[in-house]
Protein backbone atom coordinates (compact mmCIF):
# COMPACT_ATOMS: atom_id res chain seq x y z
CA UNK A 1 0.00 0.00 0.00
CA UNK A 2 1.23 3.68 -0.95
CA UNK A 3 1.60 5.48 2.27
CA UNK A 4 3.04 8.55 1.17
CA UNK A 5 0.31 9.90 -1.55
CA UNK A 6 -2.96 9.35 0.69
CA UNK A 7 -4.71 12.24 2.91
CA UNK A 8 -5.86 10.78 6.20
CA UNK A 9 -8.94 11.50 4.62
CA UNK A 10 -8.12 9.42 1.96
CA UNK A 11 -6.56 6.83 4.17
CA UNK A 12 -10.25 6.93 6.74
CA UNK A 13 -12.54 6.48 3.57
CA UNK A 14 -10.52 3.26 1.92
CA UNK A 15 -10.61 1.58 5.72
CA UNK A 16 -14.02 2.15 5.44
CA UNK A 17 -14.44 0.54 2.60
CA UNK A 18 -12.43 -2.36 3.44
CA UNK A 19 -14.77 -2.79 6.42
CA UNK A 20 -17.92 -3.04 4.31
CA UNK A 21 -19.23 0.36 4.17
CA UNK A 22 -21.77 1.04 1.89
CA UNK A 23 -23.51 4.02 2.60
CA UNK A 24 -22.05 7.04 4.51
CA UNK A 25 -25.38 9.40 5.75
CA UNK A 26 -24.27 13.09 6.42
CA UNK A 27 -24.47 16.81 5.30
CA UNK A 28 -21.80 18.40 4.62
CA UNK A 29 -19.46 21.51 6.26
CA UNK A 30 -16.26 23.25 6.23
CA UNK A 31 -14.47 20.77 9.01
CA UNK A 32 -15.00 17.72 7.45
CA UNK A 33 -14.47 19.01 3.76
CA UNK A 34 -11.57 16.83 3.21
CA UNK A 35 -13.57 13.77 3.94
CA UNK A 36 -16.05 14.46 1.95
CA UNK A 37 -13.40 15.33 -1.00
CA UNK A 38 -12.54 11.74 -0.20
CA UNK A 39 -15.70 10.10 -0.89
CA UNK A 40 -15.92 11.78 -4.51
CA UNK A 41 -13.67 8.57 -5.63
CA UNK A 42 -15.15 5.78 -2.93
CA UNK A 43 -17.16 3.07 -3.97
CA UNK A 44 -19.12 4.08 -0.77
CA UNK A 45 -21.97 5.96 -1.58
CA UNK A 46 -23.16 9.49 0.48
CA UNK A 47 -26.65 10.17 1.03
CA UNK A 48 -26.95 14.00 1.72
CA UNK A 49 -30.02 14.33 4.17
CA UNK A 50 -31.67 17.41 5.44
CA UNK A 51 -30.23 17.58 8.85
CA UNK A 52 -27.95 15.63 11.01
CA UNK A 53 -30.11 13.97 13.36
CA UNK A 54 -31.74 12.55 10.18
CA UNK A 55 -28.33 11.07 9.31
CA UNK A 56 -27.78 9.75 12.46
CA UNK A 57 -31.51 8.23 12.79
CA UNK A 58 -31.19 7.08 9.40
CA UNK A 59 -27.54 4.92 10.30
CA UNK A 60 -29.39 4.04 13.19
CA UNK A 61 -32.13 2.28 10.91
CA UNK A 62 -29.56 0.66 8.55
CA UNK A 63 -28.13 -0.97 11.74
CA UNK A 64 -30.52 -2.69 12.99
CA UNK A 65 -32.24 -3.76 9.66
CA UNK A 66 -29.04 -5.19 8.38
CA UNK A 67 -26.68 -6.09 11.74
CA UNK A 68 -23.93 -3.62 9.95
CA UNK A 69 -22.36 -0.54 11.66
CA UNK A 70 -24.28 2.55 10.26
CA UNK A 71 -22.08 5.44 9.59
CA UNK A 72 -22.88 9.39 10.02
CA UNK A 73 -20.17 12.50 8.87
CA UNK A 74 -21.12 15.79 9.76
CA UNK A 75 -19.17 18.87 10.06
CA UNK A 76 -18.17 20.91 13.54
CA UNK A 77 -19.70 22.43 16.25
CA UNK A 78 -24.31 22.56 15.22
CA UNK A 79 -23.35 19.67 12.52
CA UNK A 80 -21.99 17.48 15.79
CA UNK A 81 -24.18 18.81 18.44
CA UNK A 82 -27.38 17.77 16.10
CA UNK A 83 -25.87 14.27 16.20
CA UNK A 84 -26.58 14.12 19.74
CA UNK A 85 -30.02 13.16 19.93
CA UNK A 86 -29.22 10.20 17.53
CA UNK A 87 -26.54 8.95 19.42
CA UNK A 88 -28.49 8.72 22.58
CA UNK A 89 -31.18 6.71 20.75
CA UNK A 90 -28.25 4.50 19.58
CA UNK A 91 -26.76 4.00 23.06
CA UNK A 92 -29.97 3.07 25.02
CA UNK A 93 -31.16 1.02 22.37
CA UNK A 94 -27.45 -0.90 22.02
CA UNK A 95 -27.26 -0.14 18.25
CA UNK A 96 -24.25 0.25 15.99
CA UNK A 97 -23.65 3.83 14.63
CA UNK A 98 -19.89 5.68 13.61
CA UNK A 99 -20.12 9.33 14.03
CA UNK A 100 -17.94 10.92 12.25
CA UNK A 101 -17.54 14.53 12.96
CA UNK A 102 -14.97 17.57 11.43
CA UNK A 103 -13.38 19.08 13.96
CA UNK A 104 -11.32 22.81 13.94
CA UNK A 105 -7.57 22.58 13.34
CA UNK A 106 -5.97 21.46 16.12
CA UNK A 107 -3.99 24.31 16.49
CA UNK A 108 -7.88 26.66 16.97
CA UNK A 109 -8.46 24.06 19.86
CA UNK A 110 -9.67 25.71 22.94
CA UNK A 111 -9.71 29.17 21.09
CA UNK A 112 -13.15 29.48 20.30
CA UNK A 113 -12.55 29.26 16.44
CA UNK A 114 -15.14 29.44 14.07
CA UNK A 115 -17.93 26.39 14.75
CA UNK A 116 -15.57 24.74 17.42
CA UNK A 117 -17.49 22.54 19.98
CA UNK A 118 -15.62 20.31 22.49
CA UNK A 119 -17.72 17.27 20.76
CA UNK A 120 -15.97 14.76 23.05
CA UNK A 121 -16.37 16.57 25.93
CA UNK A 122 -20.11 16.84 24.86
CA UNK A 123 -21.15 13.37 23.92
CA UNK A 124 -19.85 11.50 26.63
CA UNK A 125 -23.21 10.56 27.94
CA UNK A 126 -24.20 9.20 25.12
CA UNK A 127 -21.38 7.08 23.31
CA UNK A 128 -19.99 3.72 23.68
CA UNK A 129 -16.84 5.23 23.35
CA UNK A 130 -15.24 8.35 21.86
CA UNK A 131 -12.05 9.66 19.92
CA UNK A 132 -10.60 12.44 19.22
CA UNK A 133 -8.11 12.22 16.62
CA UNK A 134 -4.85 14.66 16.73
CA UNK A 135 -2.57 13.10 14.81
CA UNK A 136 -2.32 11.59 11.60
CA UNK A 137 -0.52 8.67 12.26
CA UNK A 138 -3.55 7.62 14.54
CA UNK A 139 -6.12 7.03 11.99
CA UNK A 140 -5.61 3.47 11.12
CA UNK A 141 -5.23 2.30 14.91
CA UNK A 142 -8.45 4.31 15.77
CA UNK A 143 -11.06 3.96 13.15
CA UNK A 144 -10.38 -0.32 13.96
CA UNK A 145 -10.99 0.18 17.21
CA UNK A 146 -14.11 2.49 16.83
CA UNK A 147 -15.72 -0.13 14.76
CA UNK A 148 -14.66 -3.44 16.76
CA UNK A 149 -15.78 -1.21 19.83
CA UNK A 150 -19.52 -0.57 18.14
CA UNK A 151 -19.91 -3.77 16.92
CA UNK A 152 -19.19 -6.03 19.51
CA UNK A 153 -20.12 -7.28 23.11
CA UNK A 154 -23.20 -4.99 23.56
CA UNK A 155 -23.35 -2.87 20.61
CA UNK A 156 -23.85 1.45 20.57
CA UNK A 157 -22.22 4.43 19.16
CA UNK A 158 -18.66 5.39 18.89
CA UNK A 159 -17.54 9.13 18.17
CA UNK A 160 -14.60 9.67 16.02
CA UNK A 161 -13.64 13.93 16.27
CA UNK A 162 -11.51 14.28 13.31
CA UNK A 163 -9.68 18.18 13.24
CA UNK A 164 -9.37 19.10 9.23
CA UNK A 165 -5.61 19.24 9.66
CA UNK A 166 -5.30 16.01 10.39
CA UNK A 167 -7.75 14.71 7.83
CA UNK A 168 -5.60 17.19 5.28
CA UNK A 169 -2.34 15.49 6.44
CA UNK A 170 -0.14 13.23 4.41
CA UNK A 171 -0.44 9.50 6.13
CA UNK A 172 2.70 8.59 7.30
CA UNK A 173 1.06 4.92 8.89
CA UNK A 174 0.36 2.21 6.76
CA UNK A 175 -3.46 1.32 7.34
CA UNK A 176 -2.91 -2.98 7.64
CA UNK A 177 -5.83 -4.58 7.92
CA UNK A 178 -8.96 -2.98 9.68
CA UNK A 179 -10.91 -6.39 10.06
CA UNK A 180 -7.83 -7.71 12.43
CA UNK A 181 -9.15 -7.74 15.74
CA UNK A 182 -7.51 -5.23 17.75
CA UNK A 183 -5.85 -5.09 21.46
CA UNK A 184 -7.82 -3.50 23.83
CA UNK A 185 -6.24 -3.23 27.37
CA UNK A 186 -9.79 -3.94 29.66
CA UNK A 187 -12.24 -4.84 26.52
CA UNK A 188 -13.35 -8.62 26.71
CA UNK A 189 -16.43 -10.02 24.94
CA UNK A 190 -18.69 -12.54 26.83
CA UNK A 191 -18.69 -15.38 24.92
CA UNK A 192 -20.69 -18.97 26.61
CA UNK A 193 -21.35 -18.35 30.25
CA UNK A 194 -19.50 -20.53 32.77
CA UNK A 195 -20.41 -23.97 33.50
CA UNK A 196 -21.46 -23.42 37.24
CA UNK A 197 -24.27 -20.57 35.46
CA UNK A 198 -25.37 -23.23 33.48
CA UNK A 199 -25.98 -25.53 36.11
CA UNK A 200 -27.73 -23.02 37.73
CA UNK A 201 -30.47 -22.24 35.39
CA UNK A 202 -30.93 -25.61 34.22
CA UNK A 203 -31.84 -26.59 37.67
CA UNK A 204 -34.15 -23.43 37.93
CA UNK A 205 -36.02 -24.28 34.53
CA UNK A 206 -36.60 -27.96 35.26
CA UNK A 207 -38.05 -26.83 38.92
CA UNK A 208 -40.67 -24.85 37.46
CA UNK A 209 -44.13 -25.22 36.79
CA UNK A 210 -45.16 -21.78 35.75
CA UNK A 211 -42.28 -20.81 33.45
CA UNK A 212 -42.18 -17.57 31.24
CA UNK A 213 -39.16 -16.36 28.66
CA UNK A 214 -38.78 -12.66 28.62
CA UNK A 215 -37.11 -11.30 25.32
CA UNK A 216 -35.35 -8.56 24.92
CA UNK A 217 -33.43 -6.81 22.35
CA UNK A 218 -29.87 -8.73 22.88
CA UNK A 219 -31.83 -11.66 21.36
CA UNK A 220 -32.07 -9.60 18.41
CA UNK A 221 -28.58 -8.55 18.42
CA UNK A 222 -27.56 -12.13 19.05
CA UNK A 223 -29.57 -13.89 16.83
CA UNK A 224 -30.94 -16.03 19.15
CA UNK A 225 -34.68 -16.44 18.36
CA UNK A 226 -34.00 -19.85 16.69
CA UNK A 227 -32.90 -21.15 20.01
CA UNK A 228 -35.30 -19.35 21.98
CA UNK A 229 -38.06 -20.94 20.51
CA UNK A 230 -36.39 -24.36 20.68
CA UNK A 231 -36.07 -23.83 24.51
CA UNK A 232 -39.67 -22.78 24.20
CA UNK A 233 -40.86 -25.92 22.77
CA UNK A 234 -38.63 -28.05 24.72
CA UNK A 235 -40.23 -26.28 28.02
CA UNK A 236 -43.47 -25.77 26.41
CA UNK A 237 -43.04 -22.93 28.17
CA UNK A 238 -44.58 -19.46 27.06
CA UNK A 239 -42.70 -16.08 25.58
CA UNK A 240 -43.13 -12.60 26.16
CA UNK A 241 -40.84 -9.62 24.51
CA UNK A 242 -40.15 -6.25 25.18
CA UNK A 243 -40.77 -3.51 22.42
CA UNK A 244 -37.37 -4.22 21.24
CA UNK A 245 -37.84 -7.46 21.32
CA UNK A 246 -40.02 -7.73 18.86
CA UNK A 247 -38.94 -10.19 15.78
CA UNK A 248 -36.32 -11.81 18.01
CA UNK A 249 -39.73 -14.80 18.40
CA UNK A 250 -42.12 -15.32 15.89
CA UNK A 251 -45.48 -13.51 17.61
CA UNK A 252 -47.52 -15.22 15.61
CA UNK A 253 -46.44 -18.46 17.22
CA UNK A 254 -48.87 -20.56 19.36
CA UNK A 255 -46.70 -20.19 22.95
CA UNK A 256 -45.97 -16.73 21.97
CA UNK A 257 -48.37 -14.34 24.16
CA UNK A 258 -47.14 -10.67 23.25
CA UNK A 259 -45.30 -7.34 24.62
CA UNK A 260 -45.09 -7.28 28.14
CA UNK A 261 -44.92 -4.36 30.24
CA UNK A 262 -47.17 -0.47 30.60
CA UNK A 263 -49.14 -1.30 27.04
CA UNK A 264 -48.61 -4.82 26.42
CA UNK A 265 -51.25 -7.47 26.43
CA UNK A 266 -53.42 -8.27 28.96
CA UNK A 267 -52.26 -11.63 28.93
CA UNK A 268 -48.65 -11.42 28.52
CA UNK A 269 -48.20 -9.60 32.13
CA UNK A 270 -50.83 -11.97 33.67
CA UNK A 271 -48.32 -14.21 32.71
CA UNK A 272 -45.60 -11.91 34.48
CA UNK A 273 -48.29 -12.04 37.85
CA UNK A 274 -48.24 -15.83 37.96
CA UNK A 275 -45.49 -16.69 36.55
CA UNK A 276 -43.23 -19.26 38.99
CA UNK A 277 -39.57 -18.32 37.01
CA UNK A 278 -39.28 -15.62 34.57
CA UNK A 279 -35.96 -16.10 32.29
CA UNK A 280 -35.00 -12.60 30.87
CA UNK A 281 -32.93 -13.27 27.68
CA UNK A 282 -31.21 -9.62 26.63
CA UNK A 283 -33.52 -7.65 28.57
CA UNK A 284 -32.86 -5.72 31.31
CA UNK A 285 -36.00 -5.47 33.71
CA UNK A 286 -36.74 -1.54 32.43
CA UNK A 287 -39.02 0.67 34.48
CA UNK A 288 -41.72 -0.01 31.76
CA UNK A 289 -41.36 -3.73 32.52
CA UNK A 290 -41.35 -3.73 36.14
CA UNK A 291 -43.89 -1.06 36.93
CA UNK A 292 -43.23 -1.27 40.88
CA UNK A 293 -39.96 -3.10 41.23
CA UNK A 294 -40.86 -4.59 44.84
CA UNK A 295 -43.38 -5.98 43.45
CA UNK A 296 -42.07 -7.53 40.06
CA UNK A 297 -42.13 -11.25 40.18
CA UNK A 298 -41.52 -10.99 43.75
CA UNK A 299 -42.63 -14.63 44.66
CA UNK A 300 -40.51 -15.50 40.81
CA UNK A 301 -37.09 -17.42 40.36
CA UNK A 302 -35.88 -14.25 38.54
CA UNK A 303 -33.17 -15.89 35.64
CA UNK A 304 -31.15 -13.01 33.80
CA UNK A 305 -29.00 -13.73 30.89
CA UNK A 306 -26.99 -10.96 29.30
CA UNK A 307 -23.78 -9.66 27.69
CA UNK A 308 -23.43 -6.43 29.97
CA UNK A 309 -22.47 -7.19 33.41
CA UNK A 310 -23.42 -3.98 35.10
CA UNK A 311 -27.19 -4.60 34.04
CA UNK A 312 -27.15 -7.23 36.66
CA UNK A 313 -28.79 -6.46 40.13
CA UNK A 314 -29.01 -3.08 38.37
CA UNK A 315 -32.80 -2.88 38.94
CA UNK A 316 -34.01 -6.65 39.56
CA UNK A 317 -32.16 -8.61 41.88
CA UNK A 318 -32.07 -11.94 40.02
CA UNK A 319 -31.57 -15.58 41.39
CA UNK A 320 -29.28 -17.09 38.78
CA UNK A 321 -27.14 -14.94 36.19
CA UNK A 322 -25.82 -16.17 32.69
CA UNK A 323 -23.11 -14.08 31.48
CA UNK A 324 -22.77 -14.42 27.90
CA UNK A 325 -24.55 -13.99 24.34
CA UNK A 326 -28.07 -14.79 24.38
CA UNK A 327 -27.52 -17.03 21.27
CA UNK A 328 -24.62 -18.98 22.54
CA UNK A 329 -26.24 -19.23 26.35
CA UNK A 330 -29.56 -20.25 25.10
CA UNK A 331 -27.64 -22.73 22.98
CA UNK A 332 -25.46 -24.50 26.03
CA UNK A 333 -29.24 -24.74 28.05
CA UNK A 334 -30.59 -26.68 24.75
CA UNK A 335 -28.79 -30.16 25.65
CA UNK A 336 -30.24 -30.88 29.07
CA UNK A 337 -33.77 -29.25 28.38
CA UNK A 338 -37.23 -31.54 28.44
CA UNK A 339 -40.98 -30.75 28.62
CA UNK A 340 -41.76 -30.12 31.67
CA UNK A 341 -45.65 -29.99 33.29
CA UNK A 342 -47.21 -26.92 31.79
CA UNK A 343 -50.65 -28.22 29.90
CA UNK A 344 -52.53 -26.57 32.98
CA UNK A 345 -50.07 -23.46 32.81
CA UNK A 346 -50.28 -23.27 29.07
CA UNK A 347 -53.98 -23.52 29.30
CA UNK A 348 -54.69 -21.11 31.97
CA UNK A 349 -52.64 -18.98 29.65
CA UNK A 350 -54.93 -19.31 26.78
CA UNK A 351 -57.72 -18.46 28.61
CA UNK A 352 -55.93 -14.86 29.79
CA UNK A 353 -55.53 -14.85 26.03
CA UNK A 354 -59.17 -15.52 25.12
CA UNK A 355 -60.70 -13.27 27.76
CA UNK A 356 -58.76 -10.13 27.31
CA UNK A 357 -58.10 -10.19 23.39
CA UNK A 358 -56.82 -6.62 22.12
CA UNK A 359 -59.52 -4.62 20.74
CA UNK A 360 -60.58 -1.40 20.09
CA UNK A 361 -64.43 -0.29 18.98
CA UNK A 362 -66.13 -0.07 15.72
CA UNK A 363 -68.66 2.29 16.57
CA UNK A 364 -69.44 5.88 15.34
CA UNK A 365 -67.66 7.53 11.63
CA UNK A 366 -64.45 8.06 12.70
CA UNK A 367 -61.28 6.25 12.15
CA UNK A 368 -59.59 4.01 14.45
CA UNK A 369 -55.90 4.04 14.67
CA UNK A 370 -55.75 0.27 15.64
CA UNK A 371 -57.88 -0.40 12.79
CA UNK A 372 -55.63 1.29 10.50
CA UNK A 373 -52.70 -0.66 11.90
CA UNK A 374 -54.66 -4.14 12.28
CA UNK A 375 -55.66 -4.32 8.52
CA UNK A 376 -52.23 -3.18 7.79
CA UNK A 377 -51.03 -5.91 9.81
CA UNK A 378 -53.37 -8.34 7.37
CA UNK A 379 -51.98 -6.55 4.50
CA UNK A 380 -48.05 -7.31 5.01
CA UNK A 381 -48.63 -10.09 7.14
CA UNK A 382 -45.37 -9.47 8.66
CA UNK A 383 -43.31 -9.76 5.97
CA UNK A 384 -42.29 -5.87 5.82
CA UNK A 385 -39.76 -3.87 7.90
CA UNK A 386 -41.89 -1.92 10.52
CA UNK A 387 -40.49 1.54 11.77
CA UNK A 388 -42.27 4.06 14.20
CA UNK A 389 -42.23 6.86 16.30
CA UNK A 390 -42.95 7.18 19.54
CA UNK A 391 -45.69 7.89 21.18
CA UNK A 392 -49.62 6.38 21.13
CA UNK A 393 -49.23 4.87 17.14
CA UNK A 394 -45.97 3.26 18.37
CA UNK A 395 -47.84 1.30 21.61
CA UNK A 396 -50.83 0.43 18.98
CA UNK A 397 -48.31 -0.48 16.23
CA UNK A 398 -46.40 -2.98 19.16
CA UNK A 399 -50.19 -4.41 19.72
CA UNK A 400 -51.74 -5.17 16.43
CA UNK A 401 -48.18 -5.61 13.68
CA UNK A 402 -47.37 -8.84 15.26
CA UNK A 403 -43.67 -9.09 13.74
CA UNK A 404 -42.39 -12.69 12.48
CA UNK A 405 -38.86 -11.90 11.23
CA UNK A 406 -35.60 -11.02 13.21
CA UNK A 407 -34.41 -6.87 12.58
CA UNK A 408 -38.16 -6.28 11.24
CA UNK A 409 -39.05 -3.59 14.00
CA UNK A 410 -37.55 -1.05 14.59
CA UNK A 411 -38.55 1.35 16.74
CA UNK A 412 -36.55 3.98 19.50
CA UNK A 413 -37.42 2.24 23.08
CA UNK A 414 -34.99 3.96 25.63
CA UNK A 415 -34.96 7.19 24.70
CA UNK A 416 -38.02 7.40 23.14
CA UNK A 417 -37.16 9.59 20.20
CA UNK A 418 -39.98 11.12 18.68
CA UNK A 419 -38.50 11.92 14.88
CA UNK A 420 -36.78 8.66 14.70
CA UNK A 421 -39.17 6.39 12.57
CA UNK A 422 -39.30 8.32 9.17
CA UNK A 423 -35.43 8.42 9.02
CA UNK A 424 -35.27 5.18 10.14
CA UNK A 425 -37.26 4.09 7.70
CA UNK A 426 -35.11 4.97 5.08
CA UNK A 427 -31.98 3.71 6.22
CA UNK A 428 -33.73 0.28 6.48
CA UNK A 429 -34.69 0.57 3.18
CA UNK A 430 -30.88 1.18 1.70
CA UNK A 431 -30.00 -1.30 3.88
CA UNK A 432 -32.56 -4.06 2.64
CA UNK A 433 -33.48 -2.72 -0.64
CA UNK A 434 -35.67 -6.00 -1.69
CA UNK A 435 -37.62 -5.54 1.55
CA UNK A 436 -40.98 -3.48 1.62
CA UNK A 437 -40.54 -0.91 4.92
CA UNK A 438 -43.44 1.13 6.27
CA UNK A 439 -43.24 3.96 8.96
CA UNK A 440 -45.93 4.77 11.84
CA UNK A 441 -45.65 7.82 12.47
CA UNK A 442 -47.70 10.60 14.95
CA UNK A 443 -48.62 13.85 13.51
CA UNK A 444 -46.20 15.22 16.08
CA UNK A 445 -42.94 13.34 15.43
CA UNK A 446 -43.29 13.36 12.02
CA UNK A 447 -42.71 16.78 11.91
CA UNK A 448 -39.56 16.68 13.52
CA UNK A 449 -37.70 15.35 11.12
CA UNK A 450 -39.85 15.33 8.05
CA UNK A 451 -37.48 17.40 6.06
CA UNK A 452 -36.10 14.20 4.67
CA UNK A 453 -38.90 13.85 2.51
CA UNK A 454 -36.08 15.29 0.12
CA UNK A 455 -34.11 12.42 1.40
CA UNK A 456 -36.13 9.75 0.25
CA UNK A 457 -37.59 11.34 -3.05
CA UNK A 458 -34.34 11.70 -4.50
CA UNK A 459 -33.77 8.13 -4.04
CA UNK A 460 -36.67 7.19 -5.07
CA UNK A 461 -37.14 5.27 -2.23
CA UNK A 462 -40.36 2.75 -1.72
CA UNK A 463 -41.22 2.74 1.43
CA UNK A 464 -44.63 4.21 2.84
CA UNK A 465 -45.51 6.54 5.71
CA UNK A 466 -48.39 6.12 7.62
CA UNK A 467 -49.11 8.74 9.68
CA UNK A 468 -51.42 8.50 12.32
CA UNK A 469 -52.89 12.03 12.99
CA UNK A 470 -55.19 12.69 16.30
CA UNK A 471 -54.03 16.62 16.36
CA UNK A 472 -52.32 15.86 19.48
CA UNK A 473 -49.10 14.76 21.04
CA UNK A 474 -51.46 12.01 22.13
CA UNK A 475 -49.86 10.18 24.91
CA UNK A 476 -49.27 13.04 26.92
CA UNK A 477 -52.66 13.69 26.45
CA UNK A 478 -53.58 10.31 28.08
CA UNK A 479 -51.44 11.12 30.78
CA UNK A 480 -53.18 14.34 31.43
CA UNK A 481 -56.59 13.00 31.07
CA UNK A 482 -56.00 10.02 32.97
CA UNK A 483 -53.36 11.37 36.49
CA UNK A 484 -54.27 15.59 35.45
CA UNK A 485 -57.84 16.11 35.67
CA UNK A 486 -57.90 16.65 32.07
CA UNK A 487 -56.53 19.53 32.13
CA UNK A 488 -54.27 19.80 28.69
CA UNK A 489 -51.54 21.68 28.69
CA UNK A 490 -48.91 21.83 25.60
CA UNK A 491 -50.93 19.40 23.67
CA UNK A 492 -52.72 20.35 20.70
CA UNK A 493 -51.16 20.45 18.00
CA UNK A 494 -53.27 23.50 16.14
CA UNK A 495 -52.05 24.00 13.33
CA UNK A 496 -51.01 20.78 11.55
CA UNK A 497 -50.12 21.00 7.56
CA UNK A 498 -52.19 19.33 4.99
CA UNK A 499 -49.78 15.94 4.81
CA UNK A 500 -50.89 14.82 1.44
CA UNK A 501 -50.52 18.34 -0.07
CA UNK A 502 -47.15 18.63 2.03
CA UNK A 503 -45.79 15.49 0.79
CA UNK A 504 -47.02 16.15 -3.08
CA UNK A 505 -44.64 19.38 -2.46
CA UNK A 506 -41.88 16.98 -2.17
CA UNK A 507 -42.86 15.39 -5.27
CA UNK A 508 -43.83 12.26 -2.92
CA UNK A 509 -47.38 10.24 -3.59
CA UNK A 510 -50.03 11.43 -0.70
CA UNK A 511 -53.14 9.52 0.16
CA UNK A 512 -55.35 10.31 2.60
CA UNK A 513 -57.80 7.81 4.87
CA UNK A 514 -60.62 9.35 6.60
CA UNK A 515 -63.62 7.16 6.36
CA UNK A 516 -63.10 3.22 8.23
CA UNK A 517 -64.33 1.83 4.71
CA UNK A 518 -61.10 3.39 3.22
CA UNK A 519 -58.86 1.72 4.82
CA UNK A 520 -58.15 -1.37 3.77
CA UNK A 521 -58.12 -0.06 -0.17
CA UNK A 522 -56.13 3.23 0.51
CA UNK A 523 -53.50 0.97 1.98
CA UNK A 524 -53.40 -1.67 -0.46
CA UNK A 525 -53.34 1.42 -3.29
CA UNK A 526 -50.02 2.59 -1.47
CA UNK A 527 -48.41 -1.01 -0.96
CA UNK A 528 -48.66 -1.17 -4.71
CA UNK A 529 -46.50 2.23 -5.56
CA UNK A 530 -43.12 0.91 -6.17
CA UNK A 531 -41.41 3.88 -7.75
CA UNK A 532 -40.89 6.12 -4.60
CA UNK A 533 -42.23 6.93 -1.40
CA UNK A 534 -46.11 7.20 0.32
CA UNK A 535 -47.27 8.87 2.70
CA UNK A 536 -50.91 7.64 3.97
CA UNK A 537 -52.47 10.62 6.17
CA UNK A 538 -55.05 8.76 8.26
CA UNK A 539 -57.05 10.86 10.11
CA UNK A 540 -58.01 9.39 13.28
CA UNK A 541 -60.08 9.81 16.66
CA UNK A 542 -58.87 12.25 18.62
CA UNK A 543 -59.10 11.30 21.96
CA UNK A 544 -58.68 7.46 21.99
CA UNK A 545 -56.67 5.65 24.15
CA UNK A 546 -54.13 3.00 24.36
CA UNK A 547 -55.30 0.16 26.71
CA UNK A 548 -54.04 -2.00 28.64
CA UNK A 549 -52.30 0.13 30.52
CA UNK A 550 -49.81 0.14 33.49
CA UNK A 551 -49.63 3.50 35.55
CA UNK A 552 -46.69 4.80 36.15
CA UNK A 553 -45.04 3.57 39.35
CA UNK A 554 -48.11 1.09 39.80
CA UNK A 555 -47.46 -2.81 39.91
CA UNK A 556 -48.03 -4.85 36.97
CA UNK A 557 -50.75 -6.63 38.82
CA UNK A 558 -52.37 -3.28 39.06
CA UNK A 559 -53.09 -3.14 34.93
CA UNK A 560 -55.83 -1.62 33.53
CA UNK A 561 -57.82 -3.19 30.70
CA UNK A 562 -59.82 -0.39 29.67
CA UNK A 563 -60.52 3.52 30.60
CA UNK A 564 -61.35 4.43 34.31
CA UNK A 565 -64.22 6.13 34.70
CA UNK A 566 -62.63 8.21 37.41
CA UNK A 567 -59.21 10.14 37.65
CA UNK A 568 -56.04 8.41 38.99
CA UNK A 569 -53.68 9.40 41.08
CA UNK A 570 -51.01 11.44 39.64
CA UNK A 571 -48.43 8.86 38.89
CA UNK A 572 -44.32 9.08 40.62
CA UNK A 573 -42.31 10.46 37.72
CA UNK A 574 -42.95 11.11 33.96
CA UNK A 575 -44.48 9.55 31.02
Amino acid sequence: MTTQQQTGAEQLVQMMEELGVEYIFGLSGGAAMPIFDALVDSKIKLILTRHEQGATHMADGYARATGKPGVVLVTSGPGATNTVTGMLTALMDSVPIIVLTGQTPTFNLGKDAFQEADVTGLTYAVVKHSYLVTRVADLPRTVTEAFHLATTGRPGPVLLDLPKDVTSAPVETDAGNPSETPSIPGYTIPGAPTAESVDAAVDALLKSKRPLLYVGRGAVISGAGPAIAELSNKLQAPVVNTLLGKGAVDETGPLHLGMLGMHGTAYANKAVVDCDLIMSIGARWDDRITGRVEDFCSEATRIHLDIDPSEFDKTVTSHVQLLGDARLSVEALLPRMRKLDTEEWLAQCQEWRQDYPLKYSTEGTGVRAQHVLDRLDALTKGEVIITTDVGQHQMWAAQFLRTRENRSWLSSGGAGTMGYGFPAAIGAQFGRPETPVWAVCGDGGFQMTLCELATAAIHKLPLKVVIINNSYLGMVRQWQELFFDNRLSGVDLEGNPNFVALAEAYGVRGLHIKKPEEVDDVLAEAASITDGPCVIEATVVKEDNVFPMIPAGAAVSDMLIERPDHVLEKPVGST
